[in-house]
């Protein structure tokens, strides 16, 4: 199968759903501000948002390390399908862990919950879920079967995945999509636990995506979660047409509740920030990147 190139499309003020971005609107109102209207807040400087905004953490940048590393792994593969070399393999990751270290400043340490974080502290886990993927049978599964069509491979596309969505701005980026014969494979690494609600719904985002730009339909597209932590496993949706149509209605949704915290929706222009509440969740509050900020003491 060969793919078409994937769409372009001009910039626009417009607001563009994502499955993250809506967990962040319904989690708490007061983050999503702080996440995607910095420059509008009269209180704090664009400067501090964006600071607390980069922070990391341990088990983000695990996750963050392990994606780069497979990413990384996969463009050489579309090179050569040479055995991998597991202690050359492993160096990189290793300098890659050294490397993102150095560069982030991670909110165990900015809240002072820590005095460091330093790569001996991230690569056992960054090691233990590469080693998982190294041993998979969709390792395997990619040498024996999907490398004969790696000139079409979709690995982590530039940009932000956008799309649309029933004429919605929508951002759906896909980890790993391969077509194969008449399917379209796609494959999204999770390191951190298994939520298959939240998952599969970005599943289906990723297969719309793919509807869109490579005009597929639900029987042509097979998406499947690959759990490379604490162990391996996979979960796979099967979709038909009539999931789709309820997705689209579902994001159509989720847009016009985003909306509604705007005065002026084609340039995405926010209400006050007293709009934005927040939530009273206070377990939720304890991991904020914001909460120096956003709460008198934290």
């Amino acid at each position: 199968m060969k793919l078409p190139k994937i769409k372009k499309f001009p910039y626009t003020n417009i607001l563009g759903w994502s499955v993250s971005r809506y967990d962040v609107f319904n989690n708490c109102k007061r983050q999503y501000f702080y996440s995607y209207y910095p420059k509008f807040d009269k209180e704090n400087s664009l400067e501090k948002i964006t600071q607390l905004k980069s922070l990391t953490s341990f088990a983000l940048e695990v996750g963050n390390i392990a994606h780069d590393v497979i990413r990384d792994l996969l463009f050489r593969l579309q090179k050569t399908a040479k055995p991998i070399a597991k202690k050359q393999f492993m160096q990189y990751a290793l300098k890659m862990t050294e490397d993102y270290c150095a560069k982030k400043t991670f909110t165990e340490v900015y809240y002072g919950q820590k005095q460091s974080v330093t790569a001996s502290d991230l690569f056992p886990s960054v090691s233990k879920i590469l080693e998982n993927f190294l041993q998979s049978p969709r390792l395997k599964w990619i040498f024996e079967t999907a490398v004969a069509a790696n000139e079409n491979w979709v690995i982590e596309p530039d940009g932000f995945g956008e799309t649309r969505i029933n004429d919605y701005k929508a951002y759906c980026k896909v980890d790993f999509l391969i077509p194969v014969n008449d399917k379209i494979y796609i494959l999204d690494w999770k390191t951190g636990k298994q939520d298959i609600s939240k998952h599969s719904k970005q599943l289906t985002g990723y297969s719309l995506w793919a509807s869109y730009h490579f005009a597929a339909s639900s029987k042509d597209i097979a998406p499947t979660i690959v759990y490379l932590a604490p162990s391996y496993s996979e979960y796979s949706i099967e979709l038909t047409d009539d999931i789709l149509e309820k997705f689209k209605e579902q994001v159509a949704e989720e847009t016009k509740q985003m909306y509604e915290f705007l005065t002026d929706i084609e340039n995405n222009i926010p209400k006050n920030k007293e709009e934005f509440k927040k939530t009273d969740n206070g377990f939720f509050c304890k991991y904020c990147n914001f909460r120096e900020i956003c709460q008198e003491k934290y």
